[in-house]
């Protein structure tokens, strides 16, 4: 069976898995939300058909996290992954200060935005710096956990307004992350790396997960819920909202 083949059978019974057993998602969940003038805009995307809410997910509960202590003004919140469209302009929204329905070159310029999501949703997150990077909006960082393209998406190539960008990828099973993400243009985005997490070798408990994903996801499944690797991404973040960045020490699981 083609990756191909096996992801768009994946999907469907997904699909028909999540008409009959769950309720109808929301568009978009907010974490937290303050004043008009954020200084920090951390936008998350969910995998798969995951709810914005589902409390036993990565970018959730990283965002939960998060808001219990980032810097005043920090906006945080998270999507499904299908609803890139309202994340991006919940941003323009947001960096529109004067209201006036138009950003302006220092409205744009002041944005500090960080975007991160996990399979479908870590593509999300490239996907919507590319649409930033169309009217000029700099991003700050992109996170991608076990990503995954639709078949008429992309998620190799970092756009040119991220400052930064890293993957976190697993290589195992039907669905399996993106190996390896590159700059469009070195000269403006550093890739902090391409590090591969092997469950095969150093599982991760997910106890809260469905037969069927431990049964045919089980290595994606796990790069969703992996403490070790959801607490660097959230060091990556955090580094960011300090006034004195540090170097982050990536440690993998081989």
């Amino acid at each position: 069976m083609s990756r191909f083949t096996g992801f768009r059978t994946l999907a469907l019974i997904l699909t028909v898995g999540a008409e009959t057993t769950l309720p109808r998602a929301a568009e978009g969940g907010i974490v937290r939300a303050t004043a008009s003038s954020p200084s920090y805009i951390v936008v998350g995307f969910v995998g798969g058909f995951v709810r914005h809410t589902n409390p036993h997910h990565g970018p959730v509960q990283l965002a939960e996290r998060i808001q219990k202590n980032a810097p005043q003004g920090t906006y945080i919140q998270i999507f499904e992954n299908r609803h890139r469209k309202m994340a991006y302009h919940t941003i323009l929204r947001l960096l529109d200060v004067n209201h006036d329905g138009a950003l302006s070159r220092e409205e744009k310029s002041a944005a500090h935005i960080m975007l991160f999501g996990q399979s479908w949703g870590a593509s999300a997150a490239v996907l919507l710096a590319r649409e930033l990077d169309r009217i000029g909006i700099p991003v700050m960082l992109t996170v991608q956990v076990d990503s995954v393209a639709k078949p008429w998406q992309s998620d190799q190539l970092i756009p040119d307004n991220v400052l930064a960008a890293v993957n976190f990828y697993q290589p195992h099973g039907i669905i399996h992350g993106t190996k390896l993400i590159r700059a469009e243009d070195d000269s403006k985005t550093r890739i902090l790396g391409n590090y591969r997490f092997d469950y095969r070798q150093t599982p991760a408990n997910c106890q809260s997960y469905s037969w069927f994903d431990r049964t045919f996801t089980p290595s994606h499944m796990q790069s969703e819920c992996d403490p070790r690797l959801w607490s660097q991404v959230e060091t990556l973040i955090r580094d960011r909202m300090s006034p004195e960045p540090q170097r982050l020490a990536v440690s993998p699981v081989q």
